[in-house]
Order: structure tokens, then sequence, then C-alpha cells
């Protein structure tokens, strides 16, 4: 399918623009916001419209920034940067706690009628704006704006506000202004500030420090980090039990290992380097960032921060760079461990060149020469990890321990979904809950290898929310309770849900 830019091409007519919704006088004692503070959002975000603008002319960061999107919800189109700014504020908005006044919904009311519209309200008409945030009308359309604007993101691990994670990644210069201007946001809705840009950027869960090279991610250990803490978090991970226990066992071992050591005993060499196997969705990447935390708690690794990599973070194009490349991914994965997410492409020479043998063979090398401080985890399907650890002798030597990740249960795929819902203030009602059951043991049984198992149910419930919100945007009461509540006409049909998981994979294997 050829790509096009903005998705969403039909402009609607200006949300505040009065005569559509505004028929009777509401009489207030005073106003909720005054003409001059409506210039200053005028004046803000006509900014945050040039920078967008600029950001538009960058082709590659588009590009990349769109990879990140669920590609059932793009249908293949490119969404322009002030798409992701405003589905970026609404996630901040809905992220405050408690229900919004009639300011904060109107400052993000402005910002969509700004960035969408590229209309900016009148600050003569601000007692007719005042009065016009009362009404239902207003009301509504704002869940509408919240419902429509959200877009949805293909891998569930990927930070939600992808505008300032992508500009971080790609080394963009514009992301000190992106971060000025969602801090901005936040001042003109709920009147807060934050400390510094350190204390915003941890509000985002970025981390603006960390070597912008060519790879997706590295955790660092968290502060005040305990052995038991991190065992809890694997603990509580759904499912996972075979995982669990070898964890366990290998736990067993290296605390064996430092006690033999203390006692001045011999000890067998035993390589931290691991082979993680199985289907996407089933936590390989989260287990990877707990081994890491583990393995420098046991005094076997100085840092335990993790980096994550996959073949176009280690491969170059030319002859040279991919070493290059690799020495920078282990240089910054030393202490820690270095995650290689379906490293089998790293034998799938698509570009008729063999420079994906040659970021094994460095790897291999640099694998030997910092062997007393550095773990690999090699991530991917079963049978193609089983090929490639077999295709080079030094990968058999040093890759001798593998974790198999199975796929989630039908019970294990309703517990994650409850799981997003807990952590989003929704709850499920029984009979919702029994469609949901009827729907997960459906896509289990017609379950491929390459079924997305957690991504597959944030999807279905991301789906859920958006069918609740038109369920209940023209009631004219909506209680804590009704917002709140999934019922059964929110869950999509089961087989509707199977159609849509296999047209997705479909989409991806072309």
């Amino acid at each position: 399918m050829s790509k096009k830019n903005n998705p969403i091409s039909i402009i609607e007519e200006s949300f505040l623009s009065l005569k559509k919704y505004l028929e009777t006088n509401i009489s207030m004692n005073e106003a909720v916001f005054t003409a001059s503070f409506i210039i200053a959002l005028q004046k803000e975000t006509k900014q945050i419209l040039e920078i967008c603008n600029a950001l538009n002319q960058d082709a590659d960061f588009i590009q990349k920034i769109n990879e990140a999107v669920n590609p059932v919800f793009s249908k293949g189109l490119l969404f322009k940067t002030e798409h992701f700014f405003l589905s970026d504020i609404i996630a901040l908005y809905e992220r405050e706690p408690g229900a919004k006044n009639e300011k904060q919904e109107f400052v993000l009311a402005y910002y969509y009628d700004a960035l969408r519209n590229n209309h900016f309200a009148d600050q003569n008409s601000v007692n007719e704006l005042n009065q016009l945030v009362f009404t239902e009308n207003f009301k509504n359309h704002l869940l509408k704006i919240k419902r429509e604007n959200k877009i949805a993101i293909s891998n569930a691990q990927q930070n939600q506000y992808l505008l300032p994670e992508v500009l971080s990644e790609k080394k963009n210069n514009k992301i000190e202004e992106i971060l000025i201007k969602y801090q901005n946001f936040i001042h003109f809705a709920f009147d807060r500030k934050f400390e510094n840009a350190t204390a915003f950027s941890n509000y985002l869960g970025l981390n603006l420090n960390k070597p912008k090279t060519d790879q997706k991610e590295i955790d660092n250990l968290p502060e005040e980090d305990t052995l038991e803490k991190v065992l809890k978090e694997l603990n509580d991970l759904v499912g996972l039990a075979e995982v669990k226990k070898d964890v366990s066992e290998l736990i067993n071992l290296l605390e064996i290992q430092k006690k033999r050591s203390k006692q001045g005993l011999k000890n067998v060499e035993i390589t931290l380097h691991t082979v993680f196997l199985g289907p996407p969705g089933t936590g390989k990447t989260s287990v990877a960032r707990l081994l890491s935390r583990i393995f420098k708690h046991l005094g076997f690794l100085s840092k335990g921060q993790m980096f994550e990599t996959d073949r176009e973070g280690l491969v170059a194009g030319y002859v040279g760079q991919t070493a290059t490349k690799v020495n920078t991914a282990v240089e910054s994965s030393l202490g820690g461990v270095l995650f290689i997410d379906e490293a089998y492409a790293l034998n799938q020479n698509a570009f008729g060149n063999d420079y994906g043998a040659e970021a094994v063979n460095t790897l291999l090398k640099r694998m030997e020469d910092h062997r007393e401080d550095l773990a690999v985890v090699v991530a991917g399907y079963t049978e193609p990890m089983k090929i490639f650890i077999e295709s080079n002798p030094g990968l058999r030597s040093r890759f001798n321990r593998y974790f198999y990740f199975n796929h989630f249960t039908p019970a294990e795929l309703f517990e994650i979904f409850e799981s997003f819902c807990s952590k989003s203030d929704f709850i499920i009602s029984e009979d919702a809950k029994e469609k949901l059951t009827d729907t997960f043991d459906l896509l289990y049984e017609s379950k491929n290898e390459s079924f997305g198992n957690a991504r597959v149910v944030r999807n279905l419930f991301e789906k859920c929310i958006q069918n609740q919100a038109n369920r209940i945007v023209k009631l004219k009461k909506i209680s804590n309770k009704v917002l709140k509540t999934l019922t059964e006409e929110d869950i999509p049909e089961p087989q509707e849900t199977k159609k849509n998981v296999n047209l997705e994979l479909k989409n991806k294997e072309e």
C-alpha cells in the first residue's frame, strides 16, 4: 500500500466557533478565563505549529515516528507532527488525576482547534467562550476530540509519548523546544510547573542522557534497587512459569559459585550469555531487563543496565561501518546486558552482502574481550533462533543457556487485560468478562507462532475503551461508574477480533 501524508485529511468545522454550539446564555458569577489568557494560548499554539511545520519537512523523522504507529490504526497513511503533538498532550491531560474543570477543558479544546483546524479563538468573544464551556455540546465534542485524536502505537512497551521519544532517538535539536511546549501545556491547563527539565523528562519516562546511537533503548538500574525487588517484579509478571523456574535455578547456581569462590574453591566457568526463544509479546524484553539487574546484584555485572538493539542497530550498508556500530552497542552495554531482538535477522542477507556475518564475528570477538563484565541475550522465534545459533561455531560455544517463552494461555491473556484495566481505572462487567473469555479462547485456538500475545491484548483493550467512549458520549448524565465500566457491548465480537488479528499479521508479513 502506498503511503500518503495526513491520514485525517478532513478538517472539521472549527470547534470553538460559537454559532454552532452556543444557543442559550448561561449566567456566571465570574469568568473562567480572560481575554489575555486566550491571547497567551494563541501565541503559544502558533509557536507550536511553527515547530511542527519545521519537523514535517524532515522526511526521515516523519517516516521513523510513523513506524511506531499501529498499522491497523494508520491504514498505511502517515501522520504529521501536529497529530503526534496533540495525541501526546491528550495523554498528558488524561494522566492528571481527578475531574477536569472548565478552564482545563477549554485549554485542551483550544490546542485541538489550533493544531487540527489552524483556528485561534477570538479574544473579543471571551464572554461567549466562557458560556460555551458549560454547554453539553462542548462536553460531548471534547470527548470526541480525546477519542479520535489519540494515536494507537504498535508496541505495548513503547513510551506512549512518541514525539519526544523519537526526537530523542534521532538526536533532533527540536526535542528541547517540544518538551518546553509540553510543560507549557500542563502549566496553562493545570497551573503546574516542574522543577527542571530532568524532572519533566523523568515524568515522561524519557532518559535524555542516554547515548544517542542506533539502540532502541537503554535501561539503567532503578534507584535503591535490591535483589528482592527484582525477584518480586519477576514473580508479578503474568505467566512465564518455566522462565521463572529457569531464572530461579540460575540464581541458585550463581549464589553457590560465589560461596565457592569465598572458600577458595575452583569454579566451572559459567556464561551469562542466554538465548530467549518464543513468540512476540511474551515478555522477553521485560525478563532481559530483570536479568541484567539480577546479575548486578549477585556481583556478576558491575552496572546492571540493559542496551536493546536489533539488526538495524548493528548492521550498516557499507564496508567498515558494521564493526563500528557493533562496537558502539557493546560499549554501551559494558557492565550490563546487550539485548538483541530478532537476532536471527543478522543471518538474513536481504541486500546481497555479508555485513550481517561481519556483525556476528565482531560481536563474538567483543564478547570474548569483555567476558568478565558483559552478558548478551539474543531473542526471537524458536526455530529461526536455533538455526541462527547453529550457523556459527562461535555462537554455539558461547550460547548454551536457553529460556523458552510460551504463548500465554487464555486465562493469562485475560489476566493481562485486567492489568491494563487496573492501570487505567477501568472495571469489567460480568457479561463483558464472559465475552472476553470467549475471545481469548478463540484467539488461543487459532494462534500461530506470530501471534502477538500481550500486544494483541493491548490492542483489544484500546479498541474496547474506544467502543465504550462511543457508547456513553451521548448520555446526558455520566457517572463515575459509567466512565469506569466496560460492558459486553464495548467488547468486539470474538470473530471480529480474530479477523483483525489475522489482518494485522498479514500486513506485517507483506
